[in-house]
């Protein structure tokens, strides 16, 4: 059911971030308006993530994700009073809220996994995960295009709020055991005003040098931000599809889904293929992510070259198969590496991280673009910045060369001690 939930709600988002970012080019001639969007996307998820953290190890995470779904509903229906650049600033603020929500709703997916699968099968869990992931940002963006491009934006604001009240409805449906909250007193709001759980997050990864290096990957991930803006630029601006009377305004929302469609091709057959050669191998997934940043930085240097659309096609291919592969493998290892207790904390936190790094480079690469750069350096410039956290991860490797856990005590956190392998034992929840 919480497989089901996703390819709803994620089709239903792949079909309407089309729909957003050409409107926001289409109101305001801008690729910064673009990157602005981007960034109210995800930014929010690093102040929220705090919170979302203790919520999600203090309270039944299958209630906050039905929450979340609920609101995002109703935050994407107002989308449809967006008829004006005038109301550009609302569409903002509605991007900004529903972030907060999805802020919500993630870590909690990500958590309840190990709680529904057993440690054996934790690996295939986020393979299909994040393969599921893939094929909806290839088929949403695609399908989204073109239901744009047909019928209008409204049409596809309607199916994405829709998506979220069938993913509440299926995971209300879901039963599962959650130890985190068992033998717990029931929350209270005012324990959000309580830093002592966000202190003791800290204290449990600080004291884990494995875990605390493992939790940053999708921060050096995150370098690779720019391509929600550089991909929506070079759909509508130098790959435009024009297929029968389209206008130039649907041809480009028609490019832009093509490109959206390669990354989401390129991110399924990345955990397919490497997942099948590391199952749940610690050390093969810890090498797996320097091949992943490896592939990212190739691909985007290979499209800064590219002169057509099949070109293009192929380069994000190869690019978002490394990024896959990366998130994928690093989710894996979180999860393997992380106790029940803390693991809402430990990947709110992850998330922020990423998110923050994502929209600090896409709102770059967006102002770049407005102030003349051509899409094809910023290309270039992303795969060479993908460089840097594959040269830092493989320094890293030999930190991680033993299997087991790194953890050692110091002072309050000595209390939280975990045998060497304990992340490693047969879960007893399925």
């Amino acid at each position: 059911l919480l497989w089901l939930a996703q390819i709803v709600s994620e089709l239903g988002d792949w079909f309407y971030t089309v729909a957003i970012y050409s409107l926001l080019l289409e109101y305001t001639g801008s690729a910064r308006a673009v990157a602005l969007a981007f960034v109210l996307q995800v930014l929010p998820q690093f102040f929220i993530a705090p919170t979302a953290g203790v919520l999600h190890d203090r309270m039944s995470r299958k209630k906050v994700m039905i929450f979340a779904d609920w609101c995002r509903a109703i935050i994407v229906l107002g989308m449809l009073l967006v008829r004006t650049p005038a109301a550009v600033p609302f569409l903002y603020l509605l991007l900004f809220l529903e972030t907060i929500m999805w802020a919500l709703f993630e870590p909690g997916r990500s958590a309840v996994i190990p709680n529904i699968a057993s440690n054996d099968d934790v690996a295939v869990a986020n393979a299909l995960s994040s393969t599921t992931w893939s094929f909806n940002l290839a088929v949403g963006s695609a399908v989204g295009g073109l239901v744009a491009a047909a019928v209008g934006r409204d049409a596809v604001f309607l199916i994405n709020a829709v998506s979220f009240v069938v993913s509440a409805l299926l995971i209300a449906r879901m039963k599962f055991h959650e130890p985190h909250i068992e033998n717990r007193p029931p929350f209270h709001g005012r324990e959000l005003a309580d830093f002592t759980p966000i202190l003791e997050g800290v204290r449990y990864v600080r004291t884990d040098r494995r875990l605390l290096i493992t939790m940053f990957v999708k921060a050096g991930l995150g370098l690779m931000g720019a391509n929600w803006v550089l991909v929506t630029v070079m759909g509508e601006r130098i790959f435009p599809v024009h297929l029968g009377e389209l206008d130039a305004r649907r041809a480009g929302m028609l490019g832009m889904s093509i490109l959206m469609a390669s990354r989401g091709i390129g991110a399924l057959l990345g955990p397919l293929i490497g997942s099948y050669w590391s199952g749940a191998n610690p050390w093969r997934l810890r090498v797996g992510i320097l091949i992943g940043f490896l592939a990212g930085s190739a691909g985007y240097l290979l499209l800064s070259t590219a002169k057509t659309l099949e070109m293009a096609c192929a380069a994000l291919v190869v690019s978002h198969m490394g990024g896959s592969i990366i998130w994928v493998f690093s989710t894996t290892l979180l999860q393997q590496m992380t106790d029940d207790r803390f693991r809402g904390r430990v990947f709110s936190a992850e998330y922020a991280f990423a998110m923050l790094t994502m929209s600090t480079v896409n709102y770059t690469a967006g102002s770049l673009m407005d102030g003349g750069m051509p899409p094809s350096t910023v290309a270039a410039l992303t795969g060479l910045i993908v460089l840097l956290p594959a040269a830092a991860w493989a320094l890293t490797l030999r930190y991680t060369s033993v299997t087991g856990s790194e953890r050692v005590e110091t002072g309050p956190s000595a209390t939280m001690k975990a045998e060497p392998d304990d992340h490693l034992r047969p879960s007893s929840e399925k």
